[in-house]
């Protein structure tokens, strides 16, 4: 009797199976062993008793697994078929995919199936079969098309009917389904017309198939919700012919009927099906065995996740994650890191609710991703606002497109000040000013700005005055305008890569408000740079100097026009147009003592070619 055992894992560590769910899990030739194929680029083989990988392999960057792994009993080895038409072949000990056996076929493969006792066999999705020893003694030889145009391989299945093996697949045509069946004792390949039923009038979601000498009971799983059955006789009386095959129902209501996707069916002996889909009574996701000859379900489990995929928690998945980082690095390591990226997001697009922000914050932080293997990735932090993702990102990636960057500026100037002091936010660019402001305060700010700049002071026309005048220091511009983790958001955008003209343009689109209160910031920094000779930033990893200045020019030249309208920018302009003014007499005094230095190096040089005696006049400014 056919009953449910207590679940287990069969892979928890394969995280990048996507919002389309695993492309094949296949027996290898260990019974507890089973090759795990994503739906992108990643094959795993897993132990079930030990709950752990031996192996994985990934095609490269750009390719992607078209049909799923299987095992060659016969030899031991893996075979997989990515792009289509690329067919790879290797073993346990071989690590990179690309060298391994490679043999390009001339024609579009649907699957690749093997089972024991016998070979593997290829099937194309114009309907032509091929053992894989024929292919691999030829791989460019000329397939021809079985199925008629615009038919589609839907399902099919590769059994052993007392010792010969058997292939039979579905196909279906504007709602029309038809099955192929390939004896390859006798080489014939027979077509037969599924019927509907007179009762019937849905789509079929799931096939299964069993076979006994004299007939193969094709089982389908219907939109209806209900098991329709086929019998199509293993020796047909005449393969030459279009035969009719009429399909009767064998259970009534097994799943809910408004299932329309993520159920399956299966069967398991001569008298049981196992059925996946949302139950009648209830409409949660269940697996379900039903009994054939009784009409009658025999025993049930309801699956809490649903059968779309049930994959993992994000804390599961973090857990794991943790676990995969900490493992040594593969050669293909980066490749990885970018399909787990991928099909998160892939998920996360699937699943609106699922977002493993702490997981991608550690995937990031492997220094191996860039903005253009994983653009969703930064949209998706734009779209939950999450700065202390962007902020990363700025950090780690080189090559975020200017629109981007502008994007996380708008974010950052116009989120509010309580929501970021909830968010934690690497400071390490960001130095306290509060302290040294104080400090100038207490000392009544008796002495002379170094590099020749004051804030505040009349307009005098003599650079001397300026030079030698004293400060009048003011709140707006000895405490920061910012918070300090606004600063430190705003400093990640001032470290980002840009080209000015490309830019431009989306600096024009920031609200004139922001964009003073990044002048004024600008401006800040540019005073606490004046405060030393070395014009540098406290900090581990502060803003430069030509960072300040470029961030400025290039505000002032895309927004100009509207902050110049503005009565809160006014103050900010005529103190940004006396830094530039004062910037001019520092550069000319600066000039001034360059030139004198060089009469001094001159004047030196003629001294060794003069006599002894000599008497030299240097008059200095």
């Amino acid at each position: 009797m056919a009953a449910l055992e207590e679940e287990f894992t069969l892979s928890s560590v394969v995280l990048s199976t996507g919002p389309d769910g695993l492309l094949g899990v296949e027996q290898s030739d260990k019974t507890d062993q089973f090759l795990v194929t994503d739906s992108s680029r990643t094959v795993v083989l897993y132990k079930v008793s030990d709950q752990k990988p031996l192996g994985s392999w990934s095609v490269k960057q750009g390719q992607v697994i078209t049909s799923p792994a299987v095992c060659n009993f016969q030899t031991g080895e893996y075979i997989v078929v990515h792009d289509n038409k690329v067919l790879r072949i290797w073993n346990n000990e071989d690590v990179n995919l690309d060298k391994v056996f490679k043999a390009t076929l001339s024609a579009e493969v649907y699957r690749i199936l093997s089972i024991q006792g016998t070979e593997p066999v290829v099937l194309f999705k114009e309907g032509a079969v091929r053992s894989l020893e024929a292919l691999l003694a030829e791989p460019q030889q000329k397939i021809e098309t079985v199925i008629s145009d615009e038919e589609v391989i839907k399902w099919t299945k590769f059994f052993m009917v007392f010792r010969h093996p058997l292939l039979i697949f579905i196909t279906e045509k504007h709602g029309n389904y038809f099955a192929y069946v390939q004896m390859f004792n006798s080489r014939i390949l027979s077509k037969y017309t599924l019927l509907l039923g007179q009762e019937e009038k849905s789509i079929v979601q799931s096939f299964t198939a069993s076979a006994d000498r004299k007939f193969i009971s094709l089982m389908s799983l219907s939109s209806d919700g209900c098991v329709y059955e086929s019998l199509i006789p293993v020796h047909p009386s005449d393969a030459e012919e279009n035969q009719r095959v009429v399909r009767s129902v064998l259970l009534k209501t097994v799943v809910s009927g408004s299932a329309r996707n993520g159920v399956a069916l299966t069967v398991l002996d001569q008298d049981h099906v196992a059925v996946l889909g949302p139950s009648m009574s209830t409409s949660k996701e269940c697996l379900s065995i039903w009994n054939i000859k009784f009409q009658t379900l025999q025993s049930s489990k309801e699956l809490p996740q649903g059968t779309s995929g049930q994959k993992d928690s994000e804390k599961h998945i973090e857990v794991e994650l943790r676990k995969f980082l900490a493992a040594k690095r593969t050669p293909d390591f980066h490749t990885q890191i970018g399909d787990i990226v991928t099909e998160l997001l892939g998920r996360r697009k699937a699943e609106p609710s699922f977002y493993p922000r702490n997981c991608l914050m550690q995937l990031i932080q492997t220094h191996v991703l860039s903005y253009s293997l994983c653009p969703d990735l930064m949209e998706v932090a734009i779209e939950k606002t999450d700065v202390q993702l962007l902020q990363l990102c700025l950090h780690q990636f080189p090559d975020i497109p200017e629109s981007i960057t502008c994007t996380c500026l708008k974010i950052f100037l116009s989120i509010d000040d309580d929501s970021l002091h909830e968010t934690d936010i690497n400071m390490e660019s960001v130095f306290d000013h509060s302290h040294t402001a104080q400090v100038e305060k207490r000392e009544g700010q008796t002495e002379i700005l170094q590099n020749g700049f004051t804030a505040e002071g009349n307009n005098h026309s003599n650079c001397e005055q300026e030079l030698h005048e004293k400060p009048q220091d003011t709140a707006e511009e000895s405490s920061c305008p910012v918070i300090p983790k606004r600063a430190a958001l705003l400093n990640a955008v001032l470290h980002s890569a840009y080209s000015e003209t490309f830019l431009l343009p989306h600096l024009k689109d920031i609200p004139a408000q922001h964009i003073t209160l990044f002048l004024q910031y600008l401006y800040f920094l540019y005073l606490k740079c004046s405060e030393n000779a070395t014009m540098t930033l406290p900090g581990i990893h502060p803003p430069t100097l030509n960072q300040i200045m470029d961030w400025i020019c290039l505000l002032l030249d895309a927004n100009f026009t509207v902050v110049v309208m503005i009565p809160e920018a006014k103050r900010l302009l005529i103190n940004l147009y006396k830094f530039v003014k004062s910037q001019i007499c520092v550069y000319s005094e600066l000039n001034k003592i360059e030139v004198s230095f060089r009469e001094l190096q001159k004047l030196n040089q003629e001294k060794n070619n003069r006599g002894l005696y000599s008497i030299e006049v240097l008059e200095l400014f």
